[in-house]
């Protein structure tokens, strides 16, 4: 008989000890998701940083083709994920073709840029005023009348890149890895849960009140074939006097089981629970539930 205790208590502390190794390595793997969806961050930021610089390029030879060396080109705006606003501080004239050529002259060879779309757009109410798509496969380049120059006015300049490869499969493997520890977690952690539930509570789903019947997994009383239902609160309070008949349960102690370990402290009214839970069991004129006054609360079961 000892020997088999033994075997059974180091079973038990070698699956304990599994279960630790492997909650310890989701800790770890889920760090280094953190760390590196934050390097990907700080690598995204300098991304942004760099196209900055190169887009006020592109503005800065756009007004010089326009003849305007003065006035300034404004702060680049980030509109939406790889689009990109250049406003500019005063209004000037392009010629589409000499547009194209700039923009290309900076962005083909840019390791970041390669498909893209460039809208050139009247501040006025944000419609195109002219517009083109260039890809690395010449042939699937999408360029409207380049020859006829525009009127000078007010506008901005909409460049928005195609995400790389990349970046796309960089967020699906965070993604996947954040779901999969998910997952994997919510699989280790429940049974670990329920056996831990089962090990401090120790009863089972049926458990004989008086001349009733508490079903604690359907929250209901059956007595005599008719059912009462009960609500979750309700249930879990008539648990704790079940499990311990006849004895003073401290009113502390029902808070806590009931809300705070639930993590949310409520003003709930505890006397209006107990008062509810009363009439469902007046079933049973042997059953009561009594004021202990400066204490708390017992269930009174008597024998008859």
């Amino acid at each position: 008989m000892q020997i088999k205790l033994e075997t059974m208590f180091n079973s038990r502390n070698l699956l304990l000890g599994k279960r630790k190794y492997v909650l310890g390595l989701l800790l770890l793997s889920l760090i280094c998701l953190i760390c590196a969806a934050f390097s990907s961050e700080d690598s995204d930021d300098f991304n942004f940083a760099r196209r900055e610089v190169l887009l006020r390029k592109i503005g800065h030879e756009i007004l010089l083709q326009s003849g305007d060396s003065i006035s300034r080109v404004l702060p680049v705006k980030k509109i939406a994920e790889n689009e990109y606003l250049i406003r500019f501080e005063s209004d000037f004239t392009f010629q589409p073709d000499s547009l194209m050529s700039t923009t290309s002259r900076f962005l083909d060879e840019a390791p970041f840029a390669g498909n893209y779309i460039v809208n050139v757009l009247n501040c006025s109410d944000s419609s195109v005023a002219y517009g083109y798509a260039i890809s690395k496969n010449k042939k699937d380049n999408i360029v409207a009348c380049s020859g006829r120059k525009q009127p000078k006015a007010c506008y901005t300049i909409s460049i928005k890149f195609k995400p790389t490869g990349i970046n796309i499969v960089k967020n699906g493997y965070l993604l996947g890895g954040l779901s999969f520890l998910g997952f994997l977690g919510f699989i280790l952690l429940k049974p670990f849960k329920s056996k831990k539930s089962l090990s401090k509570n120790g009863h089972s789903d049926i458990i004989t009140i008086g001349s009733g019947l508490f079903d604690t997994i359907n929250k209901k009383l059956v007595v005599n074939e008719n059912t009462i239902d009960l609500t979750g609160t309700e249930t879990r309070l008539l648990l704790i006097f079940a499990l311990s008949p006849n004895e003073i349960v401290e009113k502390s102690r029902i808070q806590k089981e009931i809300w705070e370990d639930e993590g949310v402290i409520v003003g709930r009214s505890l006397d209006m629970f107990i008062s509810k839970l009363r009439k469902k069991l007046e079933f049973d004129p042997n059953i009561k539930i009594v004021v202990v006054r400066g204490k708390g609360y017992k269930l009174e079961i008597s024998v008859v």
